[in-house]
């Protein structure tokens, strides 16, 4: 058969050389669909790459603005608990003059504007007394026996912790009820 363009033979269908053109064409078309399927797969991988830096970047940006104060508020919860000790110095009722207690009235007030300030920035004071001893807001100092409390509960606070936001800046140092000994369970410094 004689291509009317060219005026050059074509292969006809079923003749040995357009089986072999058209499968050469299949492999052709069959590497270059692998090829767009890769070049798709690597294209979508990239995209989800980006996305997950750029979430990961908003999210540092996010605690870099909420947290950034926390070297400093861990300063200033020192200063909180001075005014606490500089007002509980002077029992209720117990202030002599007339200029102790205008004294103790001011460092009262300083602790309160203080402590609205904290609470103004996302840090607040942990006050555990009663509550379960938590290890991830509370540090153990000592444990107490006999204190008829269940055994784990914060009988006593030394130093109260703070938190900002949902980081811990301070634990609170806790004494904590010590479990009850069974009668027949040896002792640990006695020798067995």
């Amino acid at each position: 058969m004689i291509d009317e363009k060219d005026g050059a033979m074509a292969p006809q269908e079923g003749a040995p050389g357009a089986v072999d053109a058209e499968a050469a064409l299949a492999e052709r078309l069959a590497a270059v669909e692998a090829e767009l399927a890769e070049t798709k797969d690597r294209l979508l991988r990239a995209l989800a790459e980006t996305e997950n830096v750029r979430r990961r970047a908003q999210r540092e940006r996010e605690d870099a603005a909420r947290y950034s104060a926390a070297n400093f508020a861990r300063d200033l919860v020192n200063v909180a608990d001075n005014l606490r000790r500089a007002v509980a110095s002077v029992p209720e009722g117990k202030a002599g003059d007339e200029l102790t207690r205008t004294l103790l009235q001011g460092v009262g007030a300083t602790e309160r504007e203080l402590l609205a300030a904290f609470e103004r920035h996302g840090i607040r004071r942990i006050e555990p007394l009663g509550e379960r001893f938590d290890h991830n807001f509370h540090q153990a100092i000592f444990e107490v026996e006999n204190s008829g409390q269940p055994p784990g509960t914060v009988v006593q606070v030394l130093q109260p912790g703070y938190v900002m936001h949902d980081r811990l800046l301070r634990p609170a140092m806790v004494g904590v009820a010590k479990g009850e000994r069974p009668q027949d369970a040896p002792r640990i410094d006695e020798v067995v």
